[in-house]
């Protein structure tokens, strides 16, 4: 008896602690699909900078202002340039704090920003809040739109896409949107919709293909933009931006194709493409008839233009013509004689662009050994010339807080082919100056400057010494402009070189 007993509540023991173990299993199982439940709750933040004068903006997201080092969501996104959007950025649903700011100090970290705009901003489930700063950058106004994910199977099986459209044009001018087939015209599209200026459009459904986009005044039917071919090949979702332009094009329009995760601009087709010409060629014996005065012809497209008597160290006044590729032709002054020939000068819809001209001696080295001083004189046997081309895009941005310079360097020099330009501010020195680019021999750079006073050097490095080519001060403020700064021989200079500061136009 007693071991019968014994052996039913070992039995009953054993049923229990099973029973125990399978209940603390379920309620495992049960708290963890909670917390997934939860977790899977999120929604979508992005930005777009529509401020015209502004620099790169960043986005902050904080779920509090306190300075907590445990918070889950404290970001600070990548600098966002005008007319452009960040990634779209996935949070978890609640409410948050967001900042916009730009870059004052060296340090790109938070507590250095220049903080310009502070709200509150609510991240819903399977919801984009689509933020857009515009306006002056001094005063931004800062609107945010609400964009439903759409996460349709339909889309893929059908081919479809979806649009929006974004009028962020600051004319308060209302505007109708038209769609057309690649080969078509105006008179084949088909209004999509009118919007007014801040308004984002209800979301359409359109196959994927390629499509031209084309914009009138509300009720009018003269296009004032007409893009190129813009292509929607997957089943995602878009928001077409209508902006101003900056550059010199007689339509006041662009537009940005927004998606998920980049930003691709479209200029007006038919836009009108500006240019200047630089003169920096430096006489020679070769060309003996030169007296630094050039002739320019531009030719392409059936029509010719002209520039006479451009000096050395000088530009041109501004070309225009319609987009397209040209032949550019150089003589001398009121002469035949040809300094260049046949160099092509591509103009696309929109562009602004500057042609800088310049000589290059060359040591001739007929049998190919690498010996150019074959009698050993210390004398190079023979040299050749040639008249090049750079040509460099201008800078269109407006921005009052930095500045856009570009680095020119026309120096053909045997002992050194790279400048290297140091930006230096009242604490500073050229060891520890933290702006700086180097520019190799016929070739630009561009570097973005803060408003300050600095003191430019222009320093080449021969052998192990580093010589200053050139040293003045510069200072940007809120009403500079977007520079050239070309640096050339320069044999009436105490140091043999020159920097020249233009605006760029």
């Amino acid at each position: 008896m007693l071991n019968c007993t014994k052996q039913r509540n070992e039995k009953l023991s054993y049923n229990s602690l099973m029973i125990l173990l399978l209940s603390s299993v379920m309620l495992i199982m049960a708290g963890c699909g909670s917390s997934d439940s939860s977790d899977n709750k999120v929604g979508y933040l992005k930005f777009y900078n529509a401020s015209t004068n502004a620099p790169s903006l960043f986005l902050t997201v904080d779920e509090n202002l306190d300075e907590d080092e445990d918070d889950e969501v404290e970001i600070t996104f990548s600098a966002t340039a005008y007319g452009t959007a960040d990634t779209r950025r996935e949070l978890p649903t609640g409410d948050y704090f967001y900042e916009l700011a730009w870059q004052d100090e060296d340090s790109a970290a938070r507590a250095d920003l220049e903080m310009i705009f502070q709200d509150q901003i609510s991240i819903e489930q399977d919801t984009i809040r689509f933020v857009v700063a515009s306006g002056d950058i001094s005063q931004p106004q800062v609107n945010v739109y609400d964009i439903p994910l759409v996460d349709d199977e339909d889309d893929s099986t059908l081919s479809l896409f979806n649009l929006r459209v974004l009028n962020m044009h600051g004319s308060n001018q209302a505007v109708d949107i038209y769609l057309s087939q690649t080969d078509e015209t105006f008179n084949e599209a088909t209004m999509i919709g009118s919007y007014t200026f801040q308004e984002l459009s209800e979301n359409q459904k359109f196959d994927q293909d390629q499509y031209v986009f084309y914009i009138t005044h509300a009720g009018e039917d003269e296009v004032l933009f007409q893009s190129n071919n813009v292509s929607f090949l997957y089943p995602s979702q878009y928001v077409m931006v209508i902006r101003e332009n900056l550059g010199n094009s007689d339509s006041p329009y662009i537009m940005d194709k927004v998606s998920s995760s980049y930003t691709e601009t479209f200029l007006d087709y038919n836009a009108e493409a500006h240019f200047r010409v630089f003169n920096a060629i430096d006489q020679h014996e070769l060309i003996a008839d030169y007296n630094d005065v050039i002739d320019v012809e531009i030719t392409g497209g059936n029509t010719t233009s002209s520039l006479s008597s451009l000096e050395r160290g000088t530009f041109s006044d501004e070309i225009v013509k319609d987009n397209g590729d040209f032949s550019v032709k150089v003589t001398v002054s009121g002469s035949e004689s040809i300094l260049l020939n046949n160099h092509l000068l591509s103009l696309p819809e929109n562009a602004n662009k500057t042609l800088f001209l310049y000589l290059t001696e060359d040591n001739v080295d007929h049998d190919g050994d690498g010996d150019v001083d074959e009698n050993g004189d210390g004398i190079v046997d023979e040299i050749e010339i040639s008249i090049n081309s750079l040509v460099v895009d201008n800078s269109v941005r407006e921005s009052i807080y930095d500045h856009q310079l570009q680095l020119v360097n026309l120096v053909d020099s045997d002992d050194f082919g790279v400048v290297e330009f140091y930006f230096v501010r009242s604490d500073e020195t050229i060891a520890t100056a933290y702006y700086s680019s180097a520019v190799s021999y016929a070739n630009a750079e561009s570097i973005i400057l803060r408003n300050n006073t600095y003191q430019v050097f222009a320093v080449a490095k021969h052998n192990s010494s580093e010589i200053v080519l050139a040293n003045f001060e510069l200072t940007l403020d809120e009403s500079s402009d977007e520079l050239f700064l070309i640096i050339e021989q320069d044999d009436t200079s105490a140091s043999g070189y020159r920097v020249t500061t233009e605006e760029q136009l």
